[in-house]
């Protein structure tokens, strides 16, 4: 029988009876590069030595049994997310929760059935490539966001600040916890575009005249396009962020003079966040505003720039907000010990 390929994933088999890993070896061997443990301390010096890509563990083995040896992968950083089957003797109820409790994803009792443990083996293997992806996916977004920082005169701690207003304002805007989180994830790409936008009107310390602030606009456009069209899920959530979060409430915002819930929930949300950490810290054309301007613009603004709805739910989170700020203030303030 031909060997796995290279890239094949590596599962480690832990089981005291050697009749037991013959058996694994022969389901498996065809799909899967394999290893061998016969006892839990033997089982712990491989998970950390190869990182496996899934294990599959007996429960009854002399001296650490298979739960104490979950519990202690799934204690260890690198290796807590390596999923882990249960393959016993152990039938009971009891045990097969014990075995949950003690982190694994799946619970398979012996004699083994070849067609069920290759089915599980594959579903949960496909479960980590997925969240892998999701991941991958979460780290191109945040370093495109990096990215933005370096050209701009504004400090990460900005982008931390206004991702986590917005995360905020989500949840008090009714969004569920994934949604909002998407939004906290999302919202660092909110000025991607600044990218395309050249030094010199980027990093200006006066004003801008009306030729170069048609240029600074043209971010909005330059984001989008560097994101690109998604049908759903975070990309096209930082999107609708990048694109829309100058647009204002009356409709005389830019890029399209969106107007009222015509502007996506999570652009109108992205604004408050973003106007509301800019007033209140350090630029080079301005000093930082107290607390009380800012709200007070925020009040003046409903129904104008922002929605009205989410300026009250803004208003309604200040002591989380507050707790943002302390928890991510800018460099100077660090140093100083102020907020």
């Amino acid at each position: 029988m031909p060997a796995p390929a290279s890239h094949a994933p590596l599962i480690l088999a832990v089981d005291d009876e050697a009749t037991n890993l013959h058996l694994l070896r022969q389901i498996l061997q065809a799909d899967y590069r394999l290893v061998f443990a016969k006892d839990g301390v033997r089982a712990l010096e491989l998970a950390q030595q190869q990182r496996p890509d899934l294990i599959l563990l007996d429960v009854m083995m002399p001296g650490v049994t298979g739960y104490a040896v979950c519990r202690q992968l799934k204690a260890l950083p690198a290796l807590k997310d390596v999923p882990v089957i249960f393959v016993t003797a152990l039938a009971d109820a009891d045990d097969e929760l014990e075995g949950f409790d003690a982190g694994a994803v799946d619970y398979i009792t012996k004699p083994v059935s070849a067609p069920i443990l290759k089915a599980r083996v594959r579903t949960h293997l496909s479960l980590v490539q997925v969240q892998q992806l999701k991941d991958t996916r979460l780290q191109i977004v945040q370093r495109l966001g990096l990215a933005a920082e370096y050209k701009d005169n504004e400090t990460g701690m900005h982008v931390i600040r206004m991702s986590h207003y917005s995360r905020l304002l989500a949840l008090a805007a009714g969004m569920t916890p994934q949604q909002a989180d998407d939004i906290l994830h999302a919202a660092p790409m909110h000025d991607v575009g600044k990218i395309g936008i050249p030094d010199a009107i980027l990093q200006k310390p006066g004003p801008l005249n009306p030729d170069e602030l048609k240029v600074m606009r043209d971010h909005v456009r330059i984001g989008g396009q560097i994101i690109g069209d998604h049908a759903d899920g975070l990309l096209a959530t930082a999107a609708r962020i990048a694109l829309t979060h100058h647009e204002k409430w009356d409709g005389s915002g830019y890029p399209a003079g969106l107007q009222g819930e015509a502007i996506p929930l999570e652009g109108r949300i992205a604004a408050i966040a973003d106007v509301f950490d800019a007033l209140t810290t350090v630029r080079p054309y301005k000093a930082a505003w107290s607390e009380a301007d800012a709200v007070a613009y925020l009040v003046d603004q409903r129904g104008r720039h922002f929605d009205p709805a989410l300026v009250d739910l803004f208003i309604g989170c200040l002591d989380d907000v507050r707790n943002v700020m302390r928890q991510w203030p800018e460099p100077e303030q660090a140093d100083s010990g102020a907020v």
